[in-house]
C-alpha cells in the first residue's frame, strides 16, 4: 500500500513540475517547449480540464487551430463555461479560422445564450459579433478566375515567419524571424529570438533577403519599415520582448545611397510615455505628409487603435489623431494609405470577416467611409496583414494554409502577392455570364405582418422594399417583448434570442444578399442582357386566402420598387425597355406551415412569433435569359385555383394549362400527387417549343373540412425543382 502511495505522489509531483515548467514557457513565448511539456502532464494525468485549457490556450498562441478547436471542444464538453468561461467562444474562433462558417455559427449562437448574463463584457459583444461574422463569411462568394495569388520564393520566405511592409528603388522591405532564431524543429531561443528588418532586390526576381545590419539593434526587435515622402527617412517599430508581449516605439533613421545612420526616437507626442506604439506609415494626404501608426494610448476604443499625424518639416508632429469610426473593440493593425484614392487600407479581428485577422478598407470624404473588405483571395480563414499596393500588384502576409512551415502548418506567416492577367478576348456565352447570379439565389427578404399597405386589397404598392426593411428592423424591441409575453426567466430570454436571431440571420442577411445580387445582376443587363426574375410570394395563414395573394403580390411589386429606384434609374431604364422583367408567382400563405397559428387573437403566436415572421417573405428564386435561346422552360400561367367555400363530398375540377416557353422539346418526367383524393392525368408528356397542352385535376373533397390546400407536382427532364399547381379553399360540413 505504501509503494502505490509513493508512485500516486510521484506521478503528482511530476505532473505539476511539468505544467509549471510549460507555463513559464507560455509566459516566455516559446509555445513549442510548452506544448511538449503540457503532453508529457497529460499522460501523467489525462482527465484534468485544467490541463486541456492550457494545451488548447498554448496552441491557440502557436496558430495550431485544428488541434486547438478539438481540445477547445473536449474543455467546453466538460465544463460548459463554468470554469473556463471563453472555451465555448474560443472553440467558435478555431472553427472560423478552420473554414467551418456553419459549425462556427452554431457554436457562437449558443455562445450568445451563454454569455447573455455578461452583456457588459466583452465576449457577449464577441460572440454576437462573429455570429454576423460567419454569416457574412458563408455568403461571401470571390471571383478570382483572372487573378493570380502566390507566395514571394524562398529566400524571401522561410519556415518562420515573414511579414511584407513596403517596395522602394525596386527593393522589397520586409521582416523576418529566421533561421538564428528558430531551430529546424521550430524551438525557439529566448536569448537569440528577434525580429528583423531585411530587403530583397527586386531587379532580377526576388533574392535572398539581405538584413538591414544599420537597423539591427541590441535587444530589440524590429520591423514595419515606411519611407518618409522624400526618400531622406525610415520610420520603424522598436520593440522589447516583454515575455509573449512587445513593448514597442516608432524610431526614424536618416537614409542615403542605401545606408542608415543618426537613429532616434520619435518624441512622446508620437510614443506616448506607457503606451505601445508601432507599425508606422507614411503617406501623402492632399499634399501634406501623414503619418499613421497603431498605438493603445488612452481614449482609443480597444486594443491597439489607428491614429495618425500630419507632419510639418519633416520632424514636427501635429497631435494624433484617432480613426476612430474604423477601429474597434480588438486591435486594429498594419495601415496603409492610398493617398490618390484617399483610402485607408488596415487589419483587425473584428469586422466582418474569413477567420482571424483580415484586410478591410475605409475611402476618407470629410470623414471616414465605411469599413470595406477586401474579399478571397487577399483574405483567408487565418490571419492576413500588412496589406500594401506597388504598381499593378498587391502583396499581404498569411499564415494560411500553404505557408512553408516545419511542424505547424500555420504557425507563421508568409509574404503573397496577388496581381490580375490579362482578360483574354475570348468571350463567355450568355448563360456562363450568369453563373454568378445563380450562385447568389434565393434572395430571400422579409416583411412585418400584413406589410405594405395594411389593411389592403390592392395587388401593388408604392412602397420601396427597403423602407419596410427599415421600419421592420426597428420593431425589434417590440417583437422581443411581445413573443417573450407571459414567460420568465430563462425562457423569456430564450424567446428573445430567438427572434434577435432570427432578425440578424434571415431578415438583415436578406438585404446584404439582395444587395451583391443586385449589382452583379445590373452589371448583366449593362452587358445587353434580356433577363427575366422569378419572384414568389408568401405569406402567414393569419389573414383570408384572397387578401394574402393580393398582399404577396404588393411585396413582390415593393422590391420592384426597389430596384426602380436605385441609383439613377439604372434597373428603370431596363424594365421600360423590356430588358428586365419579373414573373410573380404569388403564393400567399399556401405553403405556409400548417402549425403556424391564424388566430387572430393571438398575436404573440400568429404575428411576432419566429414561426410566422419566417413565412411572411418573397424569394428571387431563379434568373433566366428571356431570349429566344433559352432551354425548354415549363410556364403555367396560373398555378393557384382558389375554389370558392363548398360542402364536404363535392369533386372539385379544374384544368391548367401548361405551356413550354423555351426553344427546345420539354419532357414530363412524372405527376407527384398528394392522396388518392387528387386525380390528374396527362394528354402528353412531351411538349415542343411553344406547345399548351391541359392538366386536368379533379379534387374529392370527401372527409375535409375547414382550410383545403392540396398540391400536384410536375416533374420535367433537367429541371432542379418540379412545377407546383395548388388547389385552396374551404370545405364545410355537409
Amino acid at each position: 500500500m505504501i509503494s502505490i502511495f509513493s508512485f500516486l505522489s510521484f506521478g503528482q509531483k511530476e505532473y505539476q513540475k511539468n505544467v509549471a515548467f510549460a507555463d513559464q514557457k507560455v509566459a516566455e513565448g516559446d509555445y513549442v517547449y510548452a506544448l511538449s511539456y503540457y503532453q508529457k502532464a497529460m499522460k501523467i494525468d489525462s482527465t484534468s480540464v485544467d490541463i486541456y485549457w492550457k494545451y488548447a490556450q498554448a496552441l491557440r498562441a502557436f496558430k495550431d487551430y485544428r488541434k486547438a478547436e478539438y481540445y477547445y471542444a473536449k474543455v467546453y464538453e466538460r465544463e460548459e463555461t463554468e470554469i473556463y468561461e471563453e472555451s465555448l467562444l474560443y472553440l467558435g474562433l478555431m472553427q472560423k479560422q478552420n473554414g467551418k462558417y456553419a459549425e462556427a455559427l452554431e457554436t457562437f449562437k449558443l455562445a450568445k445564450k451563454k454569455y447573455r448574463g455578461s452583456k457588459n463584457k466583452y465576449i457577449y459583444a464577441k460572440a454576437r459579433q462573429e455570429f454576423k461574422s460567419c454569416l457574412w463569411a458563408k455568403n461571401a462568394i470571390a471571383d478570382t478566375s483572372t487573378l493570380i495569388f502566390e507566395a514571394l520564393p524562398e529566400g524571401v520566405n522561410t519556415k518562420n515567419a515573414e511579414f511584407g511592409h513596403r517596395i522602394y528603388e525596386n527593393q522589397l522591405y520586409f521582416s523576418s524571424l529566421r533561421a538564428d532564431s528558430i531551430s529546424a524543429q521550430e524551438e525557439v531561443y529566448a536569448d537569440s529570438y528577434s525580429t528583423q528588418i531585411y530587403r530583397s532586390n527586386l531587379g532580377e526576381g526576388l533574392k535572398d533577403g539581405e538584413r538591414i545590419e544599420d537597423l539591427a539593434l541590441e535587444a530589440y526587435n524590429t520591423g514595419n519599415g515606411s519611407f518618409s515622402l522624400d526618400g531622406k527617412r525610415f520610420y520603424f517599430s522598436a520593440c522589447k520582448a516583454n515575455g509573449a508581449n512587445y513593448q514597442c516605439k516608432i524610431l526614424v533613421a536618416y537614409t542615403q545611397k542605401g545606408k542608415f545612420s543618426d537613429i532616434d526616437t520619435l518624441g512622446e507626442i508620437i510614443n506616448e510615455t506607457h503606451a505601445n506604439t508601432t507599425m508606422p506609415f507614411i503617406g501623402e494626404w492632399e499634399g501634406d505628409e501623414v503619418l499613421f501608426f497603431v498605438s493603445d494610448r488612452d481614449k482609443g476604443k480597444g486594443g491597439l487603435d489607428i491614429w495618425y499625424s500630419f507632419i510639418e518639416d519633416g520632424n514636427q508632429y501635429k497631435k494624433p489623431r484617432n480613426a476612430r469610426s474604423i477601429n474597434t473593440a480588438d486591435n486594429d493593425l498594419s495601415p496603409y494609405w492610398d493617398g490618390d484614392k484617399q483610402r485607408l487600407y488596415f487589419s483587425n479581428s473584428w469586422d466582418e470577416g474569413f477567420g482571424g485577422y483580415d484586410v478591410f478598407y475605409a475611402d476618407y470624404n470629410n470623414g471616414w467611409g465605411e469599413t470595406m473588405n477586401m474579399g478571397a483571395p487577399i483574405n483567408s480563414p487565418a490571419n492576413d496583414l500588412y496589406y500594401f499596393q506597388a504598381g499593378d500588384s498587391a502583396y499581404v502576409s498569411s499564415n494560411r494554409l500553404g505557408v512553408l512551415y516545419s511542424k505547424n502548418p500555420t504557425c507563421c506567416s508568409d509574404v503573397f502577392v496577388m496581381y490580375r492577367l490579362p482578360q483574354e478576348e475570348e468571350e463567355l456565352t450568355p448563360e456562363e455570364s450568369l453563373e454568378e447570379l445563380n450562385k447568389r439565389l434565393p434572395i430571400t427578404l422579409y416583411f412585418h405582418n400584413d406589410i405594405p399597405d395594411p389593411r389592403s386589397i390592392d395587388t401593388t404598392t408604392r412602397v420601396n422594399y427597403i423602407d419596410s426593411y427599415k421600419d421592420y428592423m426597428a420593431m425589434l424591441d417590440r417583437y422581443k417583448k411581445e413573443y417573450s409575453a407571459g414567460l420568465s426567466g430563462e425562457a423569456a430570454q430564450d424567446a428573445k434570442d430567438d427572434i434577435e436571431d432570427f432578425f440578424i440571420e434571415y431578415v438583415e442577411q436578406g438585404v446584404k444578399d439582395l444587395e451583391v445580387f443586385r449589382d452583379l445582376l445590373l452589371e448583366e443587363l449593362n452587358k445587353g442582357r434580356k433577363i427575366k426574375l422569378t419572384v414568389k410570394g408568401f405569406a402567414s395563414p393569419l389573414a383570408k386566402s384572397d387578401y394574402n395573394v393580393n398582399l404577396t403580390k404588393r411585396r413582390i411589386a415593393s422590391l420592384k420598387n426597389y430596384l426602380e429606384e436605385y441609383g439613377n434609374g439604372e434597373f428603370k431604364k431596363h424594365f421600360e425597355d423590356g430588358n428586365l422583367s419579373i414573373e410573380e408567382v404569388p403564393f400567399g400563405e399556401y405553403t405556409a406551415n400548417t402549425l403556424t397559428s391564424d388566430n387572430p387573437n393571438d398575436k404573440k403566436n400568429s404575428i411576432y412569433s419566429r414561426a410566422a415572421a419566417i413565412e411572411r417573405k418573397i424569394e428571387v428564386q431563379s434568373v433566366f435569359l428571356d431570349t429566344l435561346e433559352k432551354e425548354a422552360q415549363l410556364e403555367v400561367k396560373d398555378p393557384i385555383y382558389q375554389f370558392d367555400t363548398i360542402t364536404e363530398g363535392e369533386i372539385i375540377h379544374k384544368t391548367f394549362i401548361l405551356e413550354n416557353t423555351g426553344n427546345k422539346p420539354l419532357y414530363i418526367d412524372s405527376l407527384q400527387l398528394p392522396c388518392h383524393c387528387v386525380v390528374a392525368e396527362l394528354s402528353d408528356s412531351i411538349l415542343q417549343p411553344g406547345q399548351k397542352i391541359e392538366l386536368p385535376v379533379s379534387l374529392d373533397t370527401t372527409h375535409y373540412k375547414g382550410r383545403l390546400v392540396q398540391s400536384v407536382y410536375v416533374y420535367t427532364k433537367g429541371a432542379d425543382k418540379p412545377m407546383r399547381l395548388i388547389l385552396v379553399g374551404i370545405v364545410e360540413e355537409e
